[in-house]
């Protein structure tokens, strides 16, 4: 991320055409003199290079960039959060339409509508890209390659990220079962050495240095980092009635966040909070926990509640203090489902080396800062888990085993995140922030809300670090009002539509059945890259139509 903090948006922006630009100002200086032949010659090369860098017209790019990402040009970097400056750097990077984008975890701290933009950007954009994300979606609809980095080695599978999963798992099944062959043929010479004066006579010399090869093989084969092995601590049931709000409103500046919401949580309820940055989903999460006094309205929290909170900032964690002494609070062993464990062999569980487990958490990454806070969370009972972007750095794998932990989870959830496929897995319902302060629930995940026809402006707050923000302008793309009966033209449509969605599924299915043998990424690029262009337009096309059926339907009630 930019670290000048000083400097204004649209100056950091401008950064990602300082090459453009130089050759503009280059061009200007020579053209002031008087020139030979050669210095013309020099100039027409000039010329040439700043039409093929982007052209003249800079001020426009980084106007253009500025206004699609719906940065605040004049604001410093001082006055942005984390999600914003990540906002920035991603607009220094598009500005100049590089052959070449890299993009390391790009998704980070931005909300869904951002990711959904880049998303769009980055199927359109012509030239290469490389990047590195935890986000499933993201890489789903992107990556036509997967380059796994695998025990130091590059490893590259052809195809989608579903496609990398269904080719690495049959990849892991053959491997275990090479080295079951070996271990047998292993322990066979084991026992032959034994035998003694047979294994050491001069003809059987031969035998003998195969099976030191084999020793030291077997020694050098690494081994694969163990899988995180998390179990979430669980306490009494709580009340059937966990938390109830009443006509809460709340605002910040005299700006409404919240206005005369009504929210009933009841046990085993699981929920997921969906927004716009700065909307005040994490504001909303301390009302409803009782740090924060609404404004008006009341919250009621229900009986026997254990709650056990993530906080996205990593305020629980203190940051002088080592793993070990931050998750065991100083002691050496822990309480787990009853039984005690010491606290090194805890956060083994967690994927931290008895050597790392020591080390103070000022010195960790930000993934490794949430494992952490995983770790210290899921130790202590609860019956009620409010969880403020816990997804924001993890690995994959470690997502995952989160998600089956929670799925499992026998309380109440409260989630908020940006990973739409984390939200698909694990929560029933969602809270979605509307227009005017308006929070609406809706029932199934992410992609369930989706497929109503719904979704969320790019544009919202330019939040600061405090997090006292407000947006009015975040909100749902407005629904006609239904009028109970449709025009002759429109009722049309609708009566066409189902058999236009079915005759897309069906080509759809032939489409991904086809990319879905793993024999079809051994063909030639010419002979892929239709097939999967196709398959991009078909689902396009589909979502399209799917959304259009929603919003006439919405329109006749």
């Amino acid at each position: 991320l930019p670290t000048a903090v000083d400097r204004k948006v649209s100056d950091v922006v401008r950064e990602g055409l300082a090459d453009q630009q130089a050759l503009i100002d280059q061009f200007n200086e020579l053209s002031q003199q008087t020139m030979d032949k050669q210095g013309l010659k020099n100039l027409e090369e000039l010329q040439a290079q700043i039409d093929a860098s982007g052209g003249w017209q800079v001020d426009k790019q980084v106007e253009t960039i500025i206004s699609q990402l719906n940065l605040p040009a004049d604001k410093t970097l001082a006055q942005l959060s984390g999600g914003w400056r990540r906002r920035v750097a991603l607009g220094k990077a598009l500005v100049s339409n590089p052959d070449l984008l890299l993009l390391d975890e790009p998704t980070n701290h931005l909300d869904i509508s951002t990711i959904e933009w880049l998303e769009h950007k980055v199927r359109g954009y012509q030239g290469s890209v490389i990047f590195i994300t935890h986000d499933r979606n993201f890489l789903q609809k992107l990556a036509t390659r997967i380059v796994e980095i695998d025990l130091g080695n590059l490893v590259s599978w052809p195809g989608s990220f579903q496609n990398y999963l269904v080719l690495k798992e049959k990849a892991i099944e053959e491997e275990e079962t090479r080295h079951a062959l070996f271990d047998k043929r292993l322990a066979e010479e084991e026992v032959w050495i034994r035998q003694g004066i047979k294994a050491r006579r001069t003809r059987n010399e031969g035998r003998v240095r195969a099976l030191e090869a084999m020793r030291e093989q077997r020694e050098q084969r690494a081994n694969r980092q163990g899988k995180a092995k998390i179990s979430v601590e669980t306490s009494d049931k709580s009340g059937r009635k966990v938390i109830e709000a009443r006509s809460i409103c709340h605002g910040y500046g005299g700006e409404q966040l919240i206005s005369n919401v009504k929210i009933k949580i009841r046990r085993g309820d699981r929920i997921g909070l969906i927004g716009n940055n700065g909307v005040g989903k994490s504001t909303l999460l301390k009302i409803l926990l009782g740090q924060i006094e609404p404004d008006q309205g009341s919250v009621k929290l229900g009986t026997n509640l254990e709650i056990g909170y993530f906080d996205q900032i990593h305020r629980e964690l203190e940051t002088d203090k080592t793993i070990a002494e931050n998750v065991g609070n100083g002691k050496e062993y822990i309480k787990i489902n009853g039984k005690d464990r010491h606290i090194i062999g805890y956060l083994r569980n967690f994927l931290f080396a008895p050597k790392r487990a020591m080390t103070p958490v000022s010195a960790l990454s930000g993934g490794e800062r949430n494992r952490v806070l995983l770790a210290k969370l899921f130790s202590q009972p609860s019956n009620l888990l409010v969880l403020d972007e816990p997804t924001n750095d993890l690995d994959v794998e470690m997502l995952e085993v989160l998600e089956e932990q929670l799925m499992e989870y026998q309380g109440t959830l409260i989630i908020v995140s940006h990973d739409r496929a984390f939200l698909d897995n694990v929560v029933t319902s969602v809270l979605v922030f509307e227009e005017e302060g308006q929070i609406q629930e809706y029932v199934g995940g992410y992609s369930d809300w989706a497929r109503r026809g719904k979704d969320l402006k790019i544009a919202d707050t330019q939040d600061h670090p405090s997090g006292h923000i407000v947006d009015h302008d975040t909100t749902l793309h407005a629904k006609k009002a239904p009028t109970g009966k449709l025009s002759y033209k429109f009722q049309r449509e609708l009566d066409a539509l189902p058999a236009i969605i079915d005759k897309l599924e069906t080509e759809l299915a032939i489409l991904q059945e086809q990319t879905a043998d793993p024999d079809f990424y051994s063909l030639a690029f010419t002979e892929t890259q239709p097939v999967l262009d196709r398959l991009a337009e078909k689902q396009q096309t589909l979502d399209i139509a799917a959304e259009r059926w929603v919003e006439l339907e919405e329109m006749k009630g």
